[in-house]
């Protein structure tokens, strides 16, 4: 199975590109992404113009050391540009190659995917996204189109394309408020309609302590990676409760190490063994550092991160300042040191700090026990979840050290 690319140092730095910007065809209301239209008061296009997108396909790849380059195109919702723009994509990624093998990824809602876009995605080799949160009950909870109409059965369509095109695809799954308390059955429906790559993306988003703090925006700054600082702001109603965020986890795992072990890969778990093993991170978030993990707004503004489009970490526009030399920079190199340099002390000497690393910058918003600003919100789910799994990671870690299969674990489970 191709799975999708993770962030790591060999690939230099990897771009979210927002090729549409926040423009949706839906209305969750989770979504952090939808109100970045207010840093853009004045745009009516919302559409990566072709100089931007040749500029941008251009620098990307020559900026990437390695002879694999990877493109992933998001939004808002990328489908609404339609194939044509996407095959102006295919066509200048191949003007620009320079022998190089080119990967496209694209995260969709998958509303909008019919026959003509999955000849096309599967033609190209597209590895397709699909954001879905479960069954129809809890995928309908918070996932809504313009009209607060259920979204369920169109997703369900396009998932039927795909799989009549046979475009490889993996689920990206919100983990909410709602879809948090039945994580078995969140579990057993991705595996039925034949996802084999899953990802679990917790959802915290916070209210503003004020209305006037940010005009225009319906949810809080996250805090600066830089200095951290407890907030008096809570988190929005459909957040994932910490504690109930671990026994999802935990609940998770405990079915997929005793039944799927090798068939179905959950990144967490895979992030997670790499980090027992001793190989590090290959995911930004319990990384020791971040900053490799960039975002491009369709206007070619970069960002330090997708979490962070906002205009003290725009680093700059790629019509005007080199792509490579933006990432690169003194800045954003600072906004990566940052995480590491900003971990409170109870998280260094914590006993999964080799896990976990504080996770994301943008959900350290609570103080520790002795009062220090910076710790993560879901602190406790992560202490429970690489607490549970620890005497399984291990295992795994021995049975691919003799050369032997991870799945090996299931058998000595039974026995």
């Amino acid at each position: 199975m191709h799975r999708p690319p993770e962030i790591t140092s060999a690939h230099g730095f990897h771009v979210l590109t927002k090729p549409i910007g926040p423009i949706c065809n839906l209305d969750c209301t989770y979504c952090f992404y939808l109100e970045k239209q207010s840093l853009y008061p004045t745009e009516k296009s919302w559409r990566m113009s072709d100089p931007v997108l040749e500029a941008y396909i251009r620098q990307y790849i020559h900026s990437q050391p390695g002879e694999a380059v990877y493109f992933a195109w998001q939004g808002g919702e990328p489908t609404l540009l339609g194939v044509e723009f996407f095959k102006k994509v295919v066509s200048l990624q191949k003007k620009h190659s320079h022998g190089k093998n080119i990967h496209n990824a694209l995260q969709t809602n998958g509303t909008l995917l019919d026959d003509r876009w999955c000849e096309f995605l599967a033609a190209n080799q597209f590895l397709v996204g699909l954001s879905i949160d479960g069954p129809r009950d809890l995928h309908d909870r918070y996932r809504v189109d313009k009209g607060q109409k259920p979204t369920f059965d169109a997703v369900m369509s396009g998932l039927g394309f795909l799989k009549k095109h046979q475009v490889e695809f993996n689920t990206l799954t919100v983990v909410n408020r709602a879809n948090s308390l039945e994580p078995l059955k969140v579990y057993r429906f991705l595996k039925e309609i034949g996802s084999g790559f899953l990802q679990f993306i917790p959802l915290v988003e916070r209210l503003p302590a004020s209305l006037t703090a940010a005009p225009g925006l319906t949810f809080a700054e996250p805090p600066a990676p830089q200095k951290p600082a407890a907030t008096p702001s809570s988190v929005t109603p459909e957040s994932v409760d910490a504690s109930q965020y671990g026994d999802f986890l935990c609940a998770i795992f405990n079915e997929w190490v005793r039944q799927d072990v090798g068939q179905v890969f959950v990144q967490l778990f895979d992030v997670a063994l790499g980090n027992w093993m001793g190989l590090g991170s290959s995911l930004c978030v319990f990384a020791e550092k971040c900053g490799s993990a960039l975002a491009i707004e369709h206007n070619g503004d970069l960002y330090s991160c997708d979490h962070y489009v906002y205009p003290q970490y725009r680093l700059g526009n790629i019509l005007n300042q080199s792509l490579g030399a933006m990432a690169h920079s003194r800045q954003q190199s600072q906004f990566g040191q940052d995480k590491l340099a900003s971990l409170p002390r109870y998280c260094r000497t914590c006993e999964v700090r080799f896990a976990c690393h504080g996770e994301c910058p943008k959900h350290r918003f609570l103080t520790t026990p002795g009062g220090e600003p910076g710790l993560n919100y879901l602190c406790p789910a992560y202490k429970q979840f690489f607490r549970h799994i620890d005497p399984y990671m291990n295992t795994m870690g021995q049975l691919l050290n003799e050369g032997r299969a991870a799945s090996e674990i299931m058998s000595l489970i039974h026995a």
